[in-house]
């Protein structure tokens, strides 16, 4: 099993930043992706970011020169440092990892329950 918490959610004006962290626990072997997706009240889930094990990262086309994803591998941490935020930001933020664990180094695909950021004056 791996556990995902998240942390760093909150509310905050538009045009400021916050810090989110994505901690992985567990019987892991090996994370080869960790991405942050968020969702917002009536919409489906969307990918934000996403980076590898050796550190290659993408982000949505929304949050592009604005949010920046990176990682700890040897914490099993993931970051999404998100600046000049904007109302439309506001969402639950959500870890996600893909790679393998346990004592058969099986795959997984695991989600934490999200935090909520809220940018609003």
């Amino acid at each position: 099993q791996v556990q995902l918490v998240e942390s760093g959610g909150g509310l905050v004006q538009p045009g400021g930043s916050l810090r989110l962290s994505c901690a992985a626990s567990g019987s892991i072997f090996s994370i080869d992706y960790m991405g942050w997706y968020r969702q917002a009240p009536g919409n489906e889930r969307e990918l934000v970011a996403v980076i590898s094990s050796g550190g290659s990262a993408n982000t949505a086309d929304s949050v592009k020169g604005r949010f920046t994803v990176s990682r700890d591998n040897a914490k099993n941490l993931m970051y999404l440092q998100m600046n000049s935020l904007k109302s439309e930001d506001t969402a639950a933020y959500y870890c996600n990892a893909v790679g393998a664990g346990g004592s058969r180094r099986e795959r997984f695909n695991s989600w934490g329950r999200g935090t909520q950021v809220t940018v609003s004056s």
